[in-house]
């Protein structure tokens, strides 16, 4: 593959990066992870720091332009865009994205040896910098693929950027033994052995407790009309006729924002209360999704809007907490630069935007278990959610992807929840508002869960659990301080090589 034309190599690398999408849910085509990276490797052989950085784009951009292409649903049919504007954004997406593979690249044939011992951990430190830089958009990570496919019992070690690593490694390391490097098998035996061995431990257990009866209840509100004022009523009863017969059980939960209005609003705070009363009258506890505005510091000559949050409250018998979300979703939650970006789009100075919520806060109660929350896509932030989960039982997370419609989107993102369960050895309660809801449990597998755009509700009977996984109490750092020395490694012996 080193002696391939420039261009030929370059529609390789697009065609590569294509790939990596259906290794993913819905597809689940997961001997693809394997595939992939190691047809990027190979491609990257002998070739230039400036020839690596353009087929590390071009696989980026592959990558994006069909992994991401969910975000066409929302900026389309629900963000009024037309379509040709709307596939322009969306290959921007993709070339920004691109980016990331492409300087790793050409990172990678400057300063390293050509080894799967520098290139894999070079992926993990690129999957790792999408959690951080410019807020982050950490989707596609190539361990999702491995979710209940053995590898995964690296996730309780050391997250699911262990888990990328150990597939880029066996990958390519399949792809020396093409060159007839037979050595290479050793590691890849060892790291399949290590990652089924590592699956047979359960870093935590069930705690000695009564299980907690949960209702979750999926209301099917269509995007459209969600946030319309003329169905709100709807939706209030949607939810309330659904809730009816689920009164009675332990915790009832429904999804991100099912009151789609601010707390103290005519409509809101009485329907609120009632909510409460029936919940307390059966001995229910009750968690709901609701934008939230903070009133604490308002007085009656206060001339500055308060803030509101995306948030999830806990009321009922026995429940009480609020947690707002600290990682918000860009130019669909809040608008990033605004202030500096008004000289070129002035409206964005009218447009209000949520505030995020402080780090550390603490975790929701429901009948003496305490739920770690999570809104939408702050799951796919390893970190967020193993930081929100210290001290808990339960995690709990609400969202609503019908801004996605049919697309993957939705299905990867439960994949990500399947992830972090699996990290933190803890069961996710995962209410939606058109699905997938679900219970999952500590394993990361899928117990129950409820089909897309269905009104439904969704029973189960979850145990509350205790003990800490080592990435809970170690994070990312271990695998990031392997795959840093790795790369050290790698330079010094280069740089010896060339003298």
């Amino acid at each position: 593959m080193s002696k391939l034309p420039l261009f030929v190599a370059g529609v390789a690398s697009l065609i590569a990066g294509v790939l990596l999408p259906l290794a993913f849910a819905p597809y689940n085509l997961w001997l693809i992870a394997f595939i992939s990276p190691a047809l990027l490797y190979l491609l990257l052989n002998q070739r230039s720091p400036a020839q690596a950085f353009l087929l590390g784009e071009a696989y980026g951009f592959g990558l994006w332009a069909v992994g991401g292409f969910w975000l066409y649903t929302s900026i389309h049919e629900y963000g009024d865009t037309s379509a040709p504007i709307a596939l322009l954004m969306i290959a921007g997406v993709a070339l920004v994205m691109g980016l990331f593979n492409a300087i790793g690249a050409w990172f990678y044939r400057r300063f390293l040896p050509e080894s799967p011992l520098t290139f894999a951990p070079l992926w993990i430190v690129i999957e790792w910098v999408k959690t951080w830089l410019f807020t982050g958009f950490p989707w596609l990570f190539v361990g999702y693929a491995l979710i209940s496919h053995g590898l995964d019992g690296y996730a309780p070690v050391a997250g699911v950027f262990a888990v990328s690593a150990v597939v880029v490694l066996i990958g390519c390391a399949f792809a020396e033994l093409l060159r007839r490097r037979w050595f290479w098998l050793v590691p890849i035996i060892i790291l399949i052995a290590v990652g089924i061995g590592l699956n047979q431990i359960r870093w935590t257990k069930p705690k000695a407790s009564p299980v907690l009866s949960v209702s979750l209840i999926q209301g099917n509100i269509p995007q459209d009309l969600k946030w319309l004022t003329e169905y709100r009523e709807k939706t209030l009863q949607i939810y309330a006729h659904l809730s009816k017969s689920e009164w009675g059980r332990d915790l009832i939960v429904w999804p991100e924002s099912a009151i789609p209005m601010f707390q103290n609003e005519p409509e809101a705070a009485p329907f609120i209360e009632e909510m409460h009363e029936i919940a307390l009258a059966h001995h229910s506890a009750w968690v709901m999704g609701i934008p939230y505005l903070d009133l604490s510091n308002q007085t009656s000559t206060s001339t500055i809007d308060p803030p509101f949050y995306n948030a999830i409250g806990g009321l009922g018998d026995h429940g009480s907490g609020l947690y707002k979300k600290q990682r918000l979703v860009p130019f669909g939650e809040y608008i990033p630069f605004a202030g500096t970006l008004d000289w070129i789009l002035p409206s964005l100075s009218k447009t209000g935007s949520f505030t995020a919520g402080p780090a550390g806060q603490a975790p929701l109660h429901v009948k003496g278990h305490a739920l770690a929350a999570a809104i939408c896509y702050e799951v796919a932030y390893p970190n967020l959610t193993r930081l929100n989960a210290q001290d808990s039982d339960f995690l709990v997370t609400l969202s609503n992807d019908a801004w996605f419609g049919t697309s993957a989107g939705p299905l990867q993102h439960l994949q990500m929840v399947q992830m972090r369960s699996k990290e933190t050895g803890r069961w996710f309660i995962r209410a939606t508002n058109t699905g997938v809801s679900a219970f999952i449990n500590d394993q990361g597998e899928i117990v129950k869960r409820t089909p897309q755009f269905k009104t439904a509700v969704l029973r189960g009977n979850l145990p509350a659990m205790t003990g800490e996984t080592p990435y809970m109490r170690w994070g990312d750092l271990p695998i990031l301080l392997i795959s840093a020395l790795l790369m050290l490694i790698g330079l010094w012996a280069k740089l010896r090589y060339q003298r």
